[in-house]
């Protein structure tokens, strides 16, 4: 080795405290870890919170949510599962995941550094029976955050968690989604129910609130597919899983920004799109699904599209031996909070 480079390495290193760095962009994240002092925090002690976000419990009860850029939301309602239950327990599970973050390496940002984001708790139902009742109950806590001008940032719950969303958001504009996921999720009315977990993007088209045409599916597949007739006739996008390891992740990419465009863009992440050997913990898993790189792939391409809110759904973590799910969950949360933290910060 370079005797004079590493004279040069000692006295640039060879005292450096805990909390020093040199980096100005690794230095913001030093900062924010070490607080001044020559200790981090335990990621095991105090109030669990999503991504390690400050807890803003009254945040809704101030005008303008406290001056929040991003609220982040628990929403634990499974009530529109058809298969296995246990998603009302995912907001929980994923809270609990420490060591997501703080510094994006591929965005080169703290997110939580670039917005001002917090863990406004979780959505209160009336009723752990109706689900019509629920999803009410979810469209005006969002409201509230559309209102605001907050970008939302939801964890489920099941999918039909996004619907009254959607509607909240889209109520003045209809938006465009980037949604990843086994299923469409556009099925009808089923055993007297409309609002279940398989029909949430056809129910915010017919309410006004979702774009078909500015809507794209990635990584659908399974038995399902005679139900997702709505994605073909509304004009949506379908890129099936098959299609998806044809097509490769850059050629996927530039469709995600050919079909929604620059206008107001909601990213919706299944956790069931991940294949079950990366996500086990979850209702309704289908096999042949996607890796955990690729879906942090795919989300990562939308830096820079007009990126409005988003949610991670159906966690549940009873089927989740190893927390596998739950660790995955959160990793795709931190990529959604990125790209929103990447609009945000361009003034949309």
């Amino acid at each position: 080795m370079d005797r004079k480079k590493l004279e040069t390495l000692r006295a640039k290193y060879g005292n450096d405290a805990p909390a020093d760095g040199h980096y100005p962009e690794f230095k913001q994240a030093i900062e924010a870890i070490f607080a001044g002092t020559n200790r981090r925090p335990k990621p095991y002690e105090g109030v669990a919170t999503f991504l390690g976000a400050a807890f803003c419990p009254d945040a809704s009860q101030h005008p303008g949510l406290g001056g929040l850029d991003v609220a982040l939301v628990g929403v634990p309602m499974d009530l529109g599962v058809t298969n296995r239950p246990g998603a009302r327990f995912g907001p929980r599970a994923v809270r609990a995941v420490e060591r997501i973050g703080p510094y994006h390496h591929v965005h080169r940002l703290l997110p939580l550094a670039a917005v001002k984001a917090g863990d406004i708790g979780d959505v209160a139902f009336r009723s752990r029976y109706s689900l019509a009742d629920s999803i009410e109950d979810i469209e005006a806590v969002f409201t509230r955050i559309a209102a605001a001008g907050v970008a939302p940032l939801a964890v489920g719950g099941d999918h039909s968690i996004t619907f009254p969303i959607l509607k909240a958001l889209g109520a003045k504009r209809p938006v465009g989604l980037v949604h990843i996921d086994a299923h469409c999720d556009t099925g009808g009315p089923f055993e007297g129910a409309k609002f279940h977990h398989g029909g949430p993007f056809r129910q915010a088209v017919l309410a006004g609130a979702l774009d078909p045409e500015h809507t794209i599916q990635i990584g659908i597949r399974g038995g399902a597919e005679y139900l997702w007739e709505f994605s073909y006739a509304s004009g949506m996008t379908v890129i099936h899983a098959e299609e998806f390891a044809r097509l490769g992740m850059a050629k996927t990419l530039r469709k995600i920004r050919e079909v929604v465009g620059s206008g107001p863009t909601y990213v919706s992440f299944d956790i069931d799109s991940l294949d079950p050997a990366f996500a086990p913990g979850t209702g309704t898993p289908e096999a042949g699904g996607l890796s955990t790189r690729e879906a942090m792939e795919l989300v990562r391409g939308c830096a820079g599209l007009n990126v409005i809110g988003g949610d991670v759904v159906e966690v549940a973590p009873q089927y989740d031996a190893t927390t596998n799910t739950a660790q995955a969950a959160a990793q795709m949360l931190f990529e959604i909070l990125a790209v929103i933290a990447l609009a945000r910060r361009k003034g949309r």
